[in-house]
């Protein structure tokens, strides 16, 4: 005879999940095996952690609009393709090489 089902609030799974925590500890908190979680939440983990994502996301945003400098390079150079100067030069006539900042 098989176990009965662990009853289980899905609404509680996406909650946890918004945190971004991995199964395994989601499993514990709900005190269930991964297996179980993986099996009959597997919608609900993502829709949680898409939720906590879109929040981080959120906050980031609002701390670039802020001023944050920092947030604003990361951004700039996650979304819009941005980057560093190159630092990786050659300058044979005057026998000066310089490879990631460290000159030769």
């Amino acid at each position: 005879m098989a176990r009965p089902k662990a009853e289980v609030d899905e609404k509680m799974v996406v909650n946890l999940a918004e945190l971004c925590p991995t199964n395994e500890e989601i499993a514990v908190m709900l005190g269930i095996s991964e297996d179980t979680l993986s099996r009959r939440f597997a919608e609900a983990i993502k829709k949680g952690r898409m939720k906590g994502m879109c929040s981080l996301r959120r906050l980031q945003w609002q701390s670039a609009c802020q001023g944050s400098i920092p947030m604003q390079i990361w951004l700039g150079k996650q979304m819009l393709g941005q980057r560093d100067k190159n630092t990786d030069e050659i300058r044979e006539g005057a026998n000066t090489y310089v490879f990631n900042g460290v000159r030769f």
